[in-house]
């Protein structure tokens, strides 16, 4: 595992865990993940786009090492005031950002409401639109989340990785820091709020209003921002793709060989686009 170094601080309710990579330089990054990730999966990537740079990866209030929310706002506006007050804690003034997934919704707001603060904005694999077959995917592994795995490998099989397999091996690691001890065996690092909310979306139907309009959000930014696809995505689909550009001429939007995992599926694509956005969109 590439050294770095770890941390918290607080922000509202909740306390936040990031991991940090690299030195100052040039302008920092903070990295942020999705509804079934932590900030494990950005490590080799944030060590990789972290040599002239220092790059944070955070978990989000409820999930990973960050506490959970005793009041339960997981809102995209807290959230983002969650990245300030990180980026308050380390001293960045100005930064970069770069959401995945559900985060995209945290960092896009943020980077809308705050132009000032940062320098650019790198989306993987978002969409204010959810294509229907991966939401459905999604809402699935999550809802169905047992409460207590009996192992690791219980977990792993759980969400598709044979324990067995080389490649099960070299993720073993991942899925012993994504679970933590409970009564009777291990609990994914997730607050059950979010297995619970999409409980009641198979249950009902309905999806829980986010309360801010994102499509909205993607038209006011004032930063620079690439947008990275997997061409393979089943939450982001192809035909949202002439929406999302549409939306804004500060978007360029770029497709890789990826599903909708793009950090375990090509990291090697994800860190040659998102360095190369970081090297245009400078300072």
């Amino acid at each position: 595992m590439p050294a770095h170094q770890t941390g918290t601080c607080r922000s509202g309710d909740v306390t936040l865990h990031y991991r940090r990579f690299g030195t100052p330089g040039a302008m920092p990054l903070v990295m942020l993940h999705g509804v079934s990730f932590f900030s494990y999966d950005w490590i080799e990537i944030a060590a990789a786009l972290a040599t002239d740079r220092q790059v944070v990866a955070m978990d989000l209030r409820g999930f990973g090492d960050s506490s959970w929310s005793a009041a339960k706002d997981y809102s995209v506006p807290a959230n983002a005031k969650d990245i300030l007050a990180l980026a308050d804690h380390l001293g960045w003034n100005r930064f970069f950002l770069f959401g995945h997934s559900m985060s995209g919704r945290h960092c896009t707001w943020c980077a809308a409401g705050n132009p000032q603060r940062i320098a650019g904005l790198a989306l993987g694999d978002f969409s204010p639109e959810n294509a229907p077959a991966g939401s459905q995917r999604v809402a699935q592994t999550v809802a169905n989340t047992p409460d207590v795995f009996v192992s690791v490998d219980d977990a792993m099989c759980y969400f598709n990785v044979d324990p067995a397999s080389l490649a099960g091996q070299k993720r073993r690691a991942r899925f012993e820091a994504y679970l933590r001890p409970v009564a009777g065996g291990l609990a994914v690092k997730r607050d059950p709020f979010f297995r619970d909310q999409f409980r009641r979306i198979l249950e009902t139907g309905e999806r829980p209003k986010l309360g801010v309009d994102l499509w909205d959000a993607l038209k006011r930014l004032q930063v620079p921002v690439k947008v990275i696809r997997g061409a393979r995505s089943d939450l982001f689909a192809a035909e949202t793709v002439a929406r999302v550009k549409a939306a804004n001429p500060r978007i360029a939007l770029v497709e890789i060989d990826a599903g909708h995992n793009i950090a375990l599926d090509n990291p090697d694509a994800v860190i040659r686009e998102t360095r190369a956005f970081l090297d245009q969109a400078g300072d």
